[in-house]
């Protein structure tokens, strides 16, 4: 008797009808974006995004497997362009871009590349690198 018990627990698990999952969204055609790239010297990061801003895809030296120095050279950056870029093109259809590079890091020009060597169509490259003017006064007292 306690094995028929056993058997009718194990049944009403097997049973049990399971939980639907909640319906994917489908994959937005994009045709044009931009490609933000943030180069510094420590690290390159590339985020690409539709016109409104939205980020399709995005990668950086660091997460493609560079550790340490490495990860701020020309070599690292291009690979996270096109690593990027590449998921973006497969995804979203994504054909031609505006390119915004920020900062002073070696991968700026290698990330540019890439994004040519991928087969996206550059329409723009803008720098949007802060520009310190002096700023404003420091707080205190005047000196003489």
């Amino acid at each position: 008797m306690a094995e028929e018990e056993i058997k009718t627990t194990t049944e009403a698990v097997v049973e049990a009808p399971k939980a639907t999952k909640a319906a994917k969204k489908g994959k937005r055609i994009v045709n044009a974006g931009a490609v933000h790239i943030q180069a510094t010297f420590n690290n390159t990061i590339v985020s690409v995004t539709d016109k409104k801003g939205e980020v399709l895809a995005a990668s950086s030296a660091g997460a493609n497997g560079f550790r340490g120095s490495k990860k701020g050279t020309a070599f690292a950056a291009g690979v996270a362009a096109e690593k990027a870029l590449e998921i973006a093109k497969k995804n979203h259809a994504l054909n031609s871009v505006d390119v915004y590079v920020s900062g002073i890091g070696l991968g700026r020009d290698a990330a540019i590349r890439a994004v040519s060597t991928v087969g996206i169509k550059i329409d723009s490259i803008t720098d949007v690198t802060p520009v310190a003017h002096g700023g404003v006064r420091p707080k205190g007292e005047r000196k003489p």
